[in-house]
């Protein structure tokens, strides 16, 4: 049976802490522009700097995603990407770098293609582990069963509504690291945004040992130092989808853009607060 890459996932995170600094983790769709487009994206990103890259699965219907995402995904589907695809993306960004590679679904895609096919197949291909933003906690333990047979991360969200309960049950379900989602920009001013974020590192971290990494609209190099001031993980996707998509179809500019930002953020995870 083959395994995946958690252990390498956690290694990866171990490191970086080591290093006394935060890992970069970065967010690109599958198929986007086009599937080889994608990987030869993710390599760049990597090649720039990034720890960790979650490949997105994309969906007709991404709630939790912005509209640049969504602008991602949509040309992804339209190109006809299939979940064969994104496997492919992961084995392929996986063999060439050597680092941990996760795919960020929601729960649809993989109920339907099955979980035991699923978490096979991504453990084939080298990945490291699932995000899974939608999936309820109490009704995740067929997946995480297979997860855990497949040597994979579960990753779930937390949020900063969620409750300390809450937060307990979740984190005590995860693993990998604990993926902390907070919106910059949407609640209140910016300011108190960063102190949320950091709040719920503190209180997600009260319940786990597992690394805490934040996605929280982190575009650029200062907002990265700020959010690698208080967590384990700083994770970036808008801003590396937007990069490629104001390329416009120039695939070498677009893969310049992406590795050069890689390369500011990993800058910005490093530097001493």
């Amino acid at each position: 049976m083959t395994t995946g890459n958690i252990q390498l996932l956690s290694d990866t995170l171990a490191k970086a802490k080591a290093e006394n600094r935060a890992a970069l983790i970065a967010y690109l769709p599958a198929g986007f522009p086009t599937v080889d487009g994608g990987i030869a994206a993710i390599k760049a990103v990597f090649d720039g700097g990034a720890d960790v890259v979650e490949v997105g699965l994309p969906h007709s219907d991404p709630v939790l995603d912005g509209p640049v995402i969504q602008t991602a995904d949509d040309i992804a589907l339209r190109g006809g990407v299939k979940i064969a695809d994104v496997m492919r993306t992961v084995r392929e960004a996986h063999e060439a770098t050597g680092k941990p590679v996760l795919v960020m679904t929601y729960w649809n895609p993989i109920d339907r293609y099955g979980i035991e096919r699923f978490t096979e197949e991504l453990a084939e291909a080298g990945g490291a582990g699932c995000i899974l933003p939608d999936l309820p906690v109490q009704e995740s333990a067929v997946w995480r069963e297979h997860a855990d047979k497949h040597g994979l991360a579960t990753v779930f969200v937390v949020a900063p509504s969620s409750k300390d309960e809450r937060l307990a049950t979740i984190t005590a379900a995860g693993s990998g690291f604990v993926y902390a989602a907070s919106l910059m920009g949407v609640t209140g001013t910016r300011e108190s945004v960063g102190e949320q974020a950091a709040d719920l590192v503190r209180r997600t971290r009260a319940t786990s040992e597992l690394p805490v990494c934040v996605g929280l609209g982190v575009s650029n190099a200062t907002q990265a130092k700020e959010v690698a001031g208080f967590a384990d993980g700083v994770i970036v996707g808008s801003a590396f989808v937007q990069r490629i998509l104001d390329a416009d179809g120039d695939e070498a500019a677009g893969l310049t853009a992406v590795r050069e930002l890689a390369a500011e953020l990993a800058e910005g995870v490093r530097r001493a607060p």
